[in-house]
């Protein structure tokens, strides 16, 4: 396994991922920072812009040749830990507190749809129901769920997800991100069709499950 292929943030890659988080670096500054040959830095540094997560920039400082320094890419800065849950949590209990659920439910089934649209444009709508599933899987991984389809023998489709993309508010939040958000954008990426929830994550199971009726 290669050395980001378990936790991108350890080992050397990882050590570089941090030096460079706080400001762009060269080879040589790396080299002599973590105690590695500069040819070893250049190798991290070339195999990590190869999947995108260093760019590399040519700056003149004073007098010689332009020295080049490598700085994250969008890409890079994402591998780093992010606590948005923690901040939705907060809004969620504030907005709970002050408007109560109805408000909050509506809100959020508002969102979902919002979210829904923006995603819809990116992918050609289907023409039958099996284009049609395969579009909402498709959809619903770019927005980072591991999805799949399989068909039942009434003539639904039941749409397996592995990851849920904000599974720690889900766990606090079931009834809000389960039953009222991901219901809606469940329905709005299918275009309207119906949709019946089996199982979620936020709710302790193993996947979520949605049965639904494409039209």
């Amino acid at each position: 396994m290669s050395e980001m292929g378990a936790n991108p943030l350890e080992g050397t890659r990882g050590k570089i991922l941090e030096e460079l988080a706080a400001a762009p670096r060269t080879a040589r500054d790396l080299a002599r920072t973590l105690g590695i040959q500069e040819s070893a830095a250049r190798g991290h540094l070339e195999r990590m812009e190869q999947r995108g997560l260093v760019v590399p920039a040519f700056r003149r400082e004073g007098v010689g040749r332009p020295r080049k320094r490598y700085t994250l890419t969008p890409l890079g800065m994402d591998l780093f830990p992010k606590k948005y849950d923690l901040m939705l949590d907060a809004v969620v209990e504030e907005l709970l507190d002050r408007e109560g659920e109805g408000y909050v439910g509506a809100l959020f089934a508002e969102a979902a749809e919002r979210m829904a649209r923006a995603v819809a444009k990116e992918l050609p709508a289907g023409k039958t129901s099996e284009e049609r599933a395969r579009r909402l899987v498709g959809m619903l991984n770019r927005l980072g769920f591991r999805s799949t389809a399989e068909r039942t023998p009434d003539g639904r489709y039941r749409i397996v997800r592995t990851n849920c993309i904000f599974r720690q508010s889900a766990l606090t939040h079931p009834y809000l991100l389960c039953d009222v958000f991901d219901q809606h954008l469940t329905e709005a990426l299918a275009n309207g069709a119906g949709v019946d929830l089996e199982g979620s994550i936020g709710r302790g199971g193993a996947r979520c499950t949605h049965l639904v009726q494409l039209r």
